[in-house]
Protein backbone atom coordinates (compact mmCIF):
# COMPACT_ATOMS: atom_id res chain seq x y z
CA UNK A 1 0.00 0.00 0.00
CA UNK A 2 1.22 4.11 -0.73
CA UNK A 3 2.62 5.24 2.70
CA UNK A 4 -0.35 8.31 2.44
CA UNK A 5 1.98 10.97 3.56
CA UNK A 6 4.31 9.66 0.74
CA UNK A 7 5.39 12.58 -1.53
CA UNK A 8 3.52 12.48 -4.65
CA UNK A 9 5.08 12.80 -8.42
CA UNK A 10 2.41 15.25 -9.53
CA UNK A 11 -1.00 16.67 -8.82
CA UNK A 12 -2.65 15.25 -12.04
CA UNK A 13 -1.76 12.48 -14.44
CA UNK A 14 -3.56 12.03 -17.29
CA UNK A 15 -3.70 8.84 -19.87
CA UNK A 16 -3.90 9.29 -23.56
CA UNK A 17 -2.49 12.48 -25.21
CA UNK A 18 -5.37 13.40 -27.97
CA UNK A 19 -7.97 15.81 -28.10
CA UNK A 20 -9.83 15.14 -24.48
CA UNK A 21 -6.47 14.85 -22.72
CA UNK A 22 -4.40 17.62 -23.92
CA UNK A 23 -7.54 19.57 -23.29
CA UNK A 24 -7.83 18.52 -19.49
CA UNK A 25 -3.85 19.04 -19.14
CA UNK A 26 -3.98 22.90 -20.29
CA UNK A 27 -6.95 23.63 -18.36
CA UNK A 28 -5.58 22.27 -15.55
CA UNK A 29 -1.87 23.38 -16.02
CA UNK A 30 -3.10 26.79 -16.98
CA UNK A 31 -4.92 26.44 -13.35
CA UNK A 32 -1.73 25.97 -11.78
CA UNK A 33 -1.94 22.09 -11.08
CA UNK A 34 1.99 20.30 -11.48
CA UNK A 35 0.66 18.07 -14.89
CA UNK A 36 1.76 14.81 -16.34
CA UNK A 37 1.05 13.67 -20.00
CA UNK A 38 1.43 9.98 -20.67
CA UNK A 39 1.08 8.69 -24.24
CA UNK A 40 1.70 5.11 -25.14
CA UNK A 41 0.37 5.06 -28.89
CA UNK A 42 2.85 4.57 -31.83
CA UNK A 43 1.92 8.36 -33.01
CA UNK A 44 1.06 11.17 -31.19
CA UNK A 45 -1.94 13.34 -31.93
CA UNK A 46 -4.99 11.41 -31.30
CA UNK A 47 -7.62 9.55 -33.19
CA UNK A 48 -9.04 12.62 -34.27
CA UNK A 49 -5.97 13.92 -36.16
CA UNK A 50 -4.19 10.59 -37.04
CA UNK A 51 -7.45 8.34 -38.26
CA UNK A 52 -10.47 9.92 -37.67
CA UNK A 53 -11.64 13.55 -38.40
CA UNK A 54 -8.93 15.29 -40.09
CA UNK A 55 -7.91 12.12 -42.57
CA UNK A 56 -11.33 10.97 -43.81
CA UNK A 57 -11.86 14.52 -44.18
CA UNK A 58 -9.57 15.34 -46.44
CA UNK A 59 -10.23 12.33 -48.58
CA UNK A 60 -13.98 13.14 -48.24
CA UNK A 61 -13.13 17.01 -49.77
CA UNK A 62 -11.06 15.11 -52.49
CA UNK A 63 -13.86 12.86 -53.87
CA UNK A 64 -16.33 16.23 -53.79
CA UNK A 65 -14.09 17.52 -55.82
CA UNK A 66 -13.48 14.85 -58.23
CA UNK A 67 -17.68 14.53 -57.69
CA UNK A 68 -18.10 18.19 -58.86
CA UNK A 69 -15.52 18.51 -61.75
CA UNK A 70 -17.39 14.76 -63.23
CA UNK A 71 -21.22 16.62 -63.10
CA UNK A 72 -19.80 20.50 -64.21
CA UNK A 73 -22.24 20.15 -67.47
CA UNK A 74 -25.03 22.11 -65.66
CA UNK A 75 -22.98 24.79 -65.83
CA UNK A 76 -22.23 24.56 -69.00
CA UNK A 77 -18.54 23.50 -68.89
CA UNK A 78 -16.94 20.53 -70.21
CA UNK A 79 -14.58 18.94 -68.95
CA UNK A 80 -13.86 15.71 -70.81
CA UNK A 81 -13.04 12.51 -69.23
CA UNK A 82 -12.07 13.52 -65.75
CA UNK A 83 -9.39 11.32 -63.79
CA UNK A 84 -7.16 11.06 -60.69
CA UNK A 85 -3.91 10.38 -59.28
CA UNK A 86 -4.69 8.13 -55.91
CA UNK A 87 -0.72 8.52 -54.75
CA UNK A 88 -1.32 12.06 -55.03
CA UNK A 89 -4.73 12.12 -53.28
CA UNK A 90 -3.29 10.08 -50.29
CA UNK A 91 0.38 11.93 -50.47
CA UNK A 92 -1.78 15.39 -49.85
CA UNK A 93 -4.05 13.69 -46.90
CA UNK A 94 -1.04 12.38 -45.44
CA UNK A 95 0.97 16.17 -45.65
CA UNK A 96 -2.15 17.83 -44.21
CA UNK A 97 -2.06 14.85 -41.31
CA UNK A 98 2.03 15.51 -40.84
CA UNK A 99 1.09 19.19 -40.09
CA UNK A 100 -1.65 18.81 -37.57
CA UNK A 101 -0.04 15.89 -35.48
CA UNK A 102 3.19 17.63 -35.91
CA UNK A 103 1.67 21.19 -34.44
CA UNK A 104 -0.54 18.83 -31.83
CA UNK A 105 2.87 17.10 -30.47
CA UNK A 106 4.54 20.55 -30.11
CA UNK A 107 1.48 21.83 -27.56
CA UNK A 108 2.43 18.50 -25.51
CA UNK A 109 6.23 19.57 -24.92
CA UNK A 110 5.69 23.61 -24.81
CA UNK A 111 6.59 22.99 -21.36
CA UNK A 112 3.15 23.64 -19.59
CA UNK A 113 3.09 20.34 -18.21
CA UNK A 114 5.31 16.91 -18.50
CA UNK A 115 4.95 14.44 -21.40
CA UNK A 116 5.88 11.12 -21.24
CA UNK A 117 5.90 8.44 -23.83
CA UNK A 118 4.80 4.98 -22.40
CA UNK A 119 2.01 2.68 -21.95
CA UNK A 120 0.25 2.85 -18.36
CA UNK A 121 -1.66 0.61 -16.07
CA UNK A 122 -2.99 1.45 -12.56
CA UNK A 123 -0.93 -0.42 -9.85
CA UNK A 124 -3.36 1.11 -7.09
CA UNK A 125 -5.65 4.23 -7.27
CA UNK A 126 -2.32 6.71 -6.77
CA UNK A 127 -0.09 4.95 -8.74
CA UNK A 128 0.78 4.08 -12.36
CA UNK A 129 3.22 1.56 -13.93
CA UNK A 130 4.59 2.38 -16.75
CA UNK A 131 6.02 0.60 -19.71
CA UNK A 132 9.33 2.09 -19.19
CA UNK A 133 9.82 -0.22 -15.79
CA UNK A 134 8.88 3.33 -13.69
CA UNK A 135 6.33 3.74 -11.54
CA UNK A 136 4.30 7.67 -11.07
CA UNK A 137 2.24 8.47 -8.28
CA UNK A 138 -0.59 11.43 -8.48
CA UNK A 139 -3.19 12.91 -6.56
CA UNK A 140 -6.11 12.83 -9.34
CA UNK A 141 -5.70 11.15 -12.57
CA UNK A 142 -7.59 11.74 -16.02
CA UNK A 143 -8.35 8.54 -18.50
CA UNK A 144 -8.03 9.90 -21.97
CA UNK A 145 -7.28 6.49 -24.10
CA UNK A 146 -9.86 7.51 -26.57
CA UNK A 147 -11.23 4.09 -28.50
CA UNK A 148 -10.08 1.26 -31.07
CA UNK A 149 -11.61 -0.72 -33.90
CA UNK A 150 -14.31 -2.64 -32.33
CA UNK A 151 -14.26 -6.63 -33.02
CA UNK A 152 -16.08 -8.17 -36.30
CA UNK A 153 -19.32 -10.16 -34.90
CA UNK A 154 -18.43 -12.70 -37.60
CA UNK A 155 -15.53 -15.17 -37.04
CA UNK A 156 -14.33 -15.78 -40.10
CA UNK A 157 -13.69 -12.03 -41.13
CA UNK A 158 -10.79 -12.57 -38.86
CA UNK A 159 -9.29 -14.86 -41.35
CA UNK A 160 -10.55 -13.44 -44.14
CA UNK A 161 -8.86 -9.88 -43.60
CA UNK A 162 -11.27 -6.69 -44.23
CA UNK A 163 -10.29 -2.89 -43.99
CA UNK A 164 -10.91 -0.65 -41.28
CA UNK A 165 -11.42 3.34 -40.71
CA UNK A 166 -7.58 2.88 -39.61
CA UNK A 167 -6.12 0.61 -42.25
CA UNK A 168 -8.14 2.02 -45.35
CA UNK A 169 -6.13 5.32 -44.40
CA UNK A 170 -3.08 4.02 -45.44
CA UNK A 171 -4.41 1.91 -49.11
CA UNK A 172 -1.89 2.27 -51.61
CA UNK A 173 -4.28 1.74 -54.55
CA UNK A 174 -7.92 1.14 -54.25
CA UNK A 175 -10.00 -2.06 -54.90
CA UNK A 176 -12.23 -2.06 -57.61
CA UNK A 177 -15.25 -3.37 -55.69
CA UNK A 178 -15.91 -3.02 -51.64
CA UNK A 179 -18.62 -4.25 -49.04
CA UNK A 180 -19.18 -2.04 -46.64
CA UNK A 181 -20.43 -3.40 -43.22
CA UNK A 182 -22.65 -0.73 -41.25
CA UNK A 183 -24.26 2.81 -42.16
CA UNK A 184 -23.13 4.95 -39.40
CA UNK A 185 -21.06 7.92 -39.79
CA UNK A 186 -18.14 6.03 -40.59
CA UNK A 187 -19.69 3.29 -42.82
CA UNK A 188 -21.83 5.90 -45.11
CA UNK A 189 -18.67 8.39 -45.54
CA UNK A 190 -16.29 6.03 -46.43
CA UNK A 191 -19.01 4.63 -49.00
CA UNK A 192 -19.50 7.48 -50.74
CA UNK A 193 -15.48 8.10 -50.74
CA UNK A 194 -15.32 4.77 -52.45
CA UNK A 195 -17.97 5.40 -54.77
CA UNK A 196 -17.06 8.39 -56.24
CA UNK A 197 -13.76 7.16 -56.70
CA UNK A 198 -14.84 4.28 -58.96
CA UNK A 199 -15.07 1.64 -56.63
CA UNK A 200 -18.15 -0.33 -57.48
CA UNK A 201 -19.88 -0.13 -53.41
CA UNK A 202 -22.32 -2.59 -52.01
CA UNK A 203 -22.97 -1.28 -48.20
CA UNK A 204 -25.12 -3.39 -45.79
CA UNK A 205 -26.41 -2.50 -42.55
CA UNK A 206 -28.28 -3.78 -39.95
CA UNK A 207 -31.02 -1.24 -38.48
CA UNK A 208 -34.05 -0.14 -40.94
CA UNK A 209 -32.11 2.61 -41.92
CA UNK A 210 -28.58 4.05 -42.26
CA UNK A 211 -27.81 6.69 -39.53
CA UNK A 212 -30.44 5.06 -37.16
CA UNK A 213 -29.79 7.90 -34.60
CA UNK A 214 -31.16 10.50 -37.02
CA UNK A 215 -34.83 11.41 -38.03
CA UNK A 216 -35.81 8.88 -40.80
CA UNK A 217 -36.50 11.70 -43.31
CA UNK A 218 -32.92 12.75 -43.48
CA UNK A 219 -31.78 8.79 -44.10
CA UNK A 220 -34.14 8.40 -46.39
CA UNK A 221 -32.94 11.07 -48.38
CA UNK A 222 -29.36 9.96 -48.23
CA UNK A 223 -30.52 6.32 -49.61
CA UNK A 224 -32.02 7.89 -52.40
CA UNK A 225 -29.03 9.83 -53.59
CA UNK A 226 -26.87 6.72 -52.32
CA UNK A 227 -28.87 5.00 -54.84
CA UNK A 228 -28.52 7.62 -57.25
CA UNK A 229 -24.80 7.39 -57.38
CA UNK A 230 -25.05 3.63 -58.39
CA UNK A 231 -24.17 2.01 -54.45
CA UNK A 232 -26.45 -0.93 -53.56
CA UNK A 233 -27.89 -0.41 -50.29
CA UNK A 234 -29.19 -2.98 -48.03
CA UNK A 235 -30.88 -2.47 -45.00
CA UNK A 236 -32.61 -4.17 -42.30
CA UNK A 237 -30.02 -7.24 -42.67
CA UNK A 238 -28.54 -10.01 -40.32
CA UNK A 239 -25.05 -10.60 -41.33
CA UNK A 240 -24.48 -14.71 -41.40
CA UNK A 241 -21.38 -15.63 -42.87
CA UNK A 242 -18.29 -14.58 -45.06
CA UNK A 243 -15.97 -16.54 -46.99
CA UNK A 244 -13.57 -16.48 -49.71
CA UNK A 245 -14.86 -17.08 -53.23
CA UNK A 246 -11.87 -17.65 -55.65
CA UNK A 247 -10.06 -13.91 -55.64
CA UNK A 248 -13.29 -12.34 -54.30
CA UNK A 249 -14.58 -11.95 -50.92
CA UNK A 250 -18.03 -12.99 -49.97
CA UNK A 251 -20.88 -11.84 -47.52
CA UNK A 252 -24.14 -13.83 -46.69
CA UNK A 253 -27.09 -12.03 -45.04
CA UNK A 254 -30.64 -12.20 -44.70
CA UNK A 255 -32.68 -9.31 -46.03
CA UNK A 256 -36.44 -9.28 -46.94
CA UNK A 257 -36.94 -12.55 -45.53
CA UNK A 258 -34.38 -13.78 -48.43
CA UNK A 259 -30.72 -15.11 -47.69
CA UNK A 260 -28.37 -13.39 -50.34
CA UNK A 261 -24.81 -13.46 -50.83
CA UNK A 262 -22.71 -11.12 -52.62
CA UNK A 263 -18.84 -10.86 -53.76
CA UNK A 264 -16.17 -7.94 -53.68
CA UNK A 265 -12.51 -7.71 -53.98
CA UNK A 266 -12.67 -5.94 -50.61
CA UNK A 267 -14.59 -5.79 -46.80
CA UNK A 268 -14.42 -2.22 -44.44
CA UNK A 269 -15.41 -3.73 -41.47
CA UNK A 270 -17.08 -0.05 -40.24
CA UNK A 271 -19.59 -1.60 -37.39
CA UNK A 272 -18.42 0.92 -34.48
CA UNK A 273 -15.35 1.75 -32.46
CA UNK A 274 -15.00 -0.16 -28.79
CA UNK A 275 -13.54 2.03 -25.34
CA UNK A 276 -9.63 1.51 -25.48
CA UNK A 277 -9.20 0.48 -21.67
CA UNK A 278 -8.84 -2.98 -20.90
CA UNK A 279 -4.90 -2.65 -21.12
CA UNK A 280 -5.55 -0.14 -17.56
CA UNK A 281 -6.15 -2.45 -14.51
CA UNK A 282 -9.42 -0.58 -13.67
CA UNK A 283 -10.95 -3.44 -11.97
CA UNK A 284 -8.39 -3.96 -9.57
CA UNK A 285 -9.22 -0.30 -8.45
CA UNK A 286 -12.79 0.13 -8.63
CA UNK A 287 -13.64 2.63 -11.33
CA UNK A 288 -16.88 1.44 -12.57
CA UNK A 289 -17.16 0.11 -16.07
CA UNK A 290 -20.17 -0.50 -18.35
CA UNK A 291 -20.16 -2.25 -21.84
CA UNK A 292 -16.22 -1.95 -21.82
CA UNK A 293 -17.42 2.40 -21.32
CA UNK A 294 -16.20 4.19 -18.22
CA UNK A 295 -19.14 5.46 -16.19
CA UNK A 296 -18.90 9.34 -15.33
CA UNK A 297 -21.21 11.76 -14.17
CA UNK A 298 -21.87 15.24 -15.93
CA UNK A 299 -18.43 16.59 -13.52
CA UNK A 300 -16.55 13.71 -15.38
CA UNK A 301 -15.58 11.86 -12.50
CA UNK A 302 -15.39 7.95 -12.04
CA UNK A 303 -16.62 5.94 -9.79
CA UNK A 304 -13.70 6.39 -8.07
CA UNK A 305 -13.58 10.38 -6.83
CA UNK A 306 -10.31 11.34 -7.93
CA UNK A 307 -10.19 9.74 -11.31
CA UNK A 308 -11.78 11.02 -14.05
CA UNK A 309 -12.55 10.08 -17.78
CA UNK A 310 -12.65 12.01 -20.76
CA UNK A 311 -13.77 11.15 -24.62
CA UNK A 312 -14.43 8.07 -26.49
CA UNK A 313 -13.60 5.71 -23.49
CA UNK A 314 -16.30 7.05 -21.42
CA UNK A 315 -19.00 9.05 -24.03
CA UNK A 316 -21.76 9.22 -24.50
CA UNK A 317 -21.01 10.90 -27.61
CA UNK A 318 -17.54 10.02 -29.70
CA UNK A 319 -17.05 13.66 -30.77
CA UNK A 320 -14.14 15.50 -30.87
CA UNK A 321 -15.45 18.77 -29.65
CA UNK A 322 -17.57 16.52 -26.90
CA UNK A 323 -14.00 15.30 -25.65
CA UNK A 324 -12.42 18.83 -25.59
CA UNK A 325 -15.09 20.06 -23.46
CA UNK A 326 -14.92 17.12 -21.24
CA UNK A 327 -11.62 17.40 -20.96
CA UNK A 328 -11.81 20.86 -20.12
CA UNK A 329 -14.49 20.15 -17.45
CA UNK A 330 -12.29 17.93 -15.94
CA UNK A 331 -9.55 19.76 -15.38
CA UNK A 332 -11.55 22.85 -13.93
CA UNK A 333 -12.96 20.38 -11.28
CA UNK A 334 -9.68 19.12 -10.50
CA UNK A 335 -7.96 22.04 -9.70
CA UNK A 336 -11.78 23.42 -7.92
CA UNK A 337 -13.12 20.83 -6.27
CA UNK A 338 -15.07 23.25 -4.42
CA UNK A 339 -16.76 25.16 -7.52
CA UNK A 340 -17.28 22.52 -9.99
CA UNK A 341 -18.67 22.66 -13.66
CA UNK A 342 -21.02 20.25 -15.46
CA UNK A 343 -21.82 18.88 -18.87
CA UNK A 344 -24.46 20.41 -20.71
CA UNK A 345 -25.25 18.02 -23.48
CA UNK A 346 -28.10 20.56 -25.07
CA UNK A 347 -25.88 21.67 -27.66
CA UNK A 348 -25.02 18.32 -28.86
CA UNK A 349 -24.04 18.69 -32.18
CA UNK A 350 -23.02 16.10 -34.87
CA UNK A 351 -22.48 16.58 -38.54
CA UNK A 352 -21.90 13.77 -41.45
CA UNK A 353 -20.05 14.64 -43.68
CA UNK A 354 -21.40 13.06 -46.86
CA UNK A 355 -22.42 14.81 -50.20
CA UNK A 356 -25.03 16.32 -49.04
CA UNK A 357 -23.49 17.03 -45.54
CA UNK A 358 -25.94 15.89 -42.87
CA UNK A 359 -26.22 17.81 -39.39
CA UNK A 360 -28.16 18.20 -36.21
CA UNK A 361 -28.34 20.59 -32.99
CA UNK A 362 -29.82 20.20 -30.11
CA UNK A 363 -33.10 16.80 -30.07
CA UNK A 364 -34.14 15.54 -33.22
CA UNK A 365 -37.89 15.09 -33.76
CA UNK A 366 -37.92 11.36 -33.09
CA UNK A 367 -35.99 12.10 -29.88
CA UNK A 368 -38.18 15.22 -28.45
CA UNK A 369 -40.91 12.45 -29.28
CA UNK A 370 -39.15 9.46 -27.07
CA UNK A 371 -38.59 12.09 -24.00
CA UNK A 372 -42.28 13.40 -24.35
CA UNK A 373 -40.97 17.00 -25.08
CA UNK A 374 -43.98 18.89 -26.59
CA UNK A 375 -42.88 20.33 -30.00
CA UNK A 376 -43.59 22.11 -33.20
CA UNK A 377 -41.70 20.75 -36.40
CA UNK A 378 -41.35 22.87 -39.67
CA UNK A 379 -38.87 22.43 -42.82
CA UNK A 380 -38.11 23.48 -45.87
CA UNK A 381 -36.17 22.20 -49.16
CA UNK A 382 -33.43 23.06 -51.11
CA UNK A 383 -34.60 22.51 -54.40
CA UNK A 384 -37.07 25.71 -53.72
CA UNK A 385 -34.16 27.87 -52.55
CA UNK A 386 -32.58 30.60 -54.79
CA UNK A 387 -28.51 29.89 -53.88
CA UNK A 388 -29.09 26.38 -53.69
CA UNK A 389 -30.62 26.46 -57.32
CA UNK A 390 -27.84 28.80 -58.39
CA UNK A 391 -25.56 26.25 -56.53
CA UNK A 392 -27.18 22.94 -58.24
CA UNK A 393 -27.81 22.05 -54.91
CA UNK A 394 -30.86 20.47 -54.88
CA UNK A 395 -30.92 17.58 -52.42
CA UNK A 396 -32.13 18.14 -48.79
CA UNK A 397 -33.85 20.41 -46.58
CA UNK A 398 -33.51 22.42 -43.55
CA UNK A 399 -36.06 21.23 -39.88
CA UNK A 400 -36.50 23.20 -36.85
CA UNK A 401 -37.96 22.24 -33.57
CA UNK A 402 -39.48 24.56 -31.03
CA UNK A 403 -41.23 24.38 -28.18
CA UNK A 404 -44.67 24.47 -28.60
CA UNK A 405 -45.63 26.74 -25.54
CA UNK A 406 -42.63 29.54 -25.77
CA UNK A 407 -41.63 28.45 -29.23
CA UNK A 408 -38.03 28.79 -28.07
CA UNK A 409 -35.37 26.58 -30.76
CA UNK A 410 -34.34 23.12 -29.04
CA UNK A 411 -33.31 21.37 -32.41
CA UNK A 412 -32.71 21.83 -35.74
CA UNK A 413 -31.43 19.61 -38.77
CA UNK A 414 -29.67 19.82 -42.27
CA UNK A 415 -29.51 17.88 -44.76
CA UNK A 416 -28.00 19.92 -47.73
CA UNK A 417 -25.23 22.13 -49.54
CA UNK A 418 -22.83 22.58 -46.41
CA UNK A 419 -24.97 21.62 -44.15
CA UNK A 420 -21.90 21.49 -41.64
CA UNK A 421 -21.37 25.03 -41.73
CA UNK A 422 -24.79 25.97 -41.66
CA UNK A 423 -25.98 24.23 -38.66
CA UNK A 424 -23.96 26.34 -36.80
CA UNK A 425 -26.39 29.43 -36.82
CA UNK A 426 -28.99 26.79 -34.86
CA UNK A 427 -25.93 26.53 -32.11
CA UNK A 428 -26.00 30.16 -31.74
CA UNK A 429 -29.24 30.54 -31.70
CA UNK A 430 -29.68 27.81 -28.72
CA UNK A 431 -26.15 28.82 -26.70
CA UNK A 432 -28.60 32.32 -26.55
CA UNK A 433 -31.98 30.42 -25.98
CA UNK A 434 -34.06 32.10 -28.73
CA UNK A 435 -37.22 31.65 -30.22
CA UNK A 436 -37.96 30.97 -33.47
CA UNK A 437 -40.13 34.42 -33.84
CA UNK A 438 -36.31 36.00 -32.80
CA UNK A 439 -34.59 34.17 -35.40
CA UNK A 440 -37.39 34.72 -38.48
CA UNK A 441 -36.85 38.28 -37.55
CA UNK A 442 -33.09 38.30 -37.53
CA UNK A 443 -31.56 39.60 -41.46
CA UNK A 444 -29.91 37.39 -43.18
CA UNK A 445 -27.94 38.37 -46.64
CA UNK A 446 -30.05 37.12 -49.93
CA UNK A 447 -28.52 34.99 -51.87
CA UNK A 448 -27.46 33.26 -49.08
CA UNK A 449 -27.29 29.45 -48.34
CA UNK A 450 -27.88 30.57 -44.78
CA UNK A 451 -31.08 32.53 -45.25
CA UNK A 452 -32.67 29.17 -45.59
CA UNK A 453 -33.44 29.02 -42.15
CA UNK A 454 -35.54 31.68 -41.86
CA UNK A 455 -38.42 29.64 -43.88
CA UNK A 456 -38.97 27.25 -41.20
CA UNK A 457 -38.75 29.92 -38.60
CA UNK A 458 -41.46 31.84 -39.78
CA UNK A 459 -43.57 29.08 -40.24
CA UNK A 460 -42.99 28.29 -36.96
CA UNK A 461 -43.44 31.79 -35.56
CA UNK A 462 -46.76 32.09 -37.16
CA UNK A 463 -48.23 29.02 -36.02
CA UNK A 464 -47.00 30.20 -32.33
CA UNK A 465 -48.89 33.43 -32.65
CA UNK A 466 -51.67 33.87 -29.84
CA UNK A 467 -54.92 33.49 -30.95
Amino acid sequence: MRDEHQKLDCELAIIGGGSGGYAAARTAASLGLKTVVIEGGKEVGGLCILRGCMPTKALLYAAEVMHLASHAQPWGIKTGNVSFDFTQVMARKNALIREFADYRHQQLLDGKFKFLRAMARFKDPHTLELSTGKTLTARSFVIATGSIVAPSPLPQLNDLGYLTSDTALELSKLPKSIIVLGGRAVGVEFAQFFARFGVQVNLIQRAAHLLPNLDSDATTELERIFRREDMTVYTDTKLLEAKRVGFQKEVAFQHNGRNISIQAEEIFFALGRTPNIASLGLEQIGVKVEANRVITDLRMQTSVPHIYAVGDCTGPYEVVHIAIQQGEVAGHNIAHPEQTKQMDYRLLTEIVFTDPQIATAGLTEGEAKRRNIPHLTASYPFCDHGKSLIMEARDGFVKLLADSSTGEIIGGSCVGPAGGELIHEIVAAMHKHMTVHELASMPHYHPTLAEIWTYPAEELAEKLQPS
